[in-house]
């Protein structure tokens, strides 16, 4: 377990302040893009001094709204909408989707409390399992991968593999066209 809280640099601190430091990176995490779903629902724009160019929160609000048009945050927005409170809750230890369902429940403008409220026991969750599990396990394998050349080439192999897979995926969605949608109205 040293080893997990030295990789944070966190040596000779508890695991309990650790698992607290992890906790608030999560909950200021999620928070944050809880927000800017918020700010994208309201059509925030940044209106300071122009001639720096926009602020970081404007090109996160940016970013978010383009995001919101992707499949991946229709999914978050469906989650969102089926499960409520429960979806953030259980977001939090899923991959793939936590910030698509963290923005989704800001872009449905769900109460700040409620937000919060079904945050922490997912926060909680996250910071305990990455805290001793998950990466005793990435340190593991990376331990592992250092003490063999074969195993380090593996691992690299397979994160080239898995980066390549994810960029083909995210360019055929990008390029495939929209479904047409066709509107016949009864009169």
């Amino acid at each position: 377990m040293t080893e997990v809280v030295r990789a944070y640099g966190l040596d000779g601190l508890p695991l309990g302040a650790l698992l607290v430091v992890l906790l608030v990176v999560v909950l200021a995490r999620s928070h944050a893009t809880y927000w800017a779903g918020r700010a994208v629902a309201r059509g925030a724009r940044y209106e300071g001094e122009r001639r720096h160019g926009p602020a970081l929160w404007q090109r996160t609000v940016d970013r978010l709204a383009r995001f919101a048009t992707t499949p991946l945050a229709r999914t978050g927005l469906r989650m969102v909408h089926r499960w409520g409170p429960v979806a953030v809750t259980f977001a939090y230890l899923t991959v793939g989707v936590q910030s698509a369902v963290f923005a989704a429940a800001g872009l449905l403008r769900m109460p700040y409390l409620r937000f919060t409220v079904a945050s922490l026991p997912g926060s909680l969750a996250w910071a305990l399992v990455w805290g001793t599990v998950g990466m005793s396990a990435v340190w593991g394998a990376l331990a592992l991968a250092a003490g063999s050349p074969w195993g380090l080439a593996v691992l690299v192999a397979v994160a080239v593999v898995v980066t390549g897979v994810a960029v083909h995926a995210r360019r055929r969605r990008r390029a495939a066209p929209a479904p047409a949608t066709t509107a016949t109205s009864a009169r």
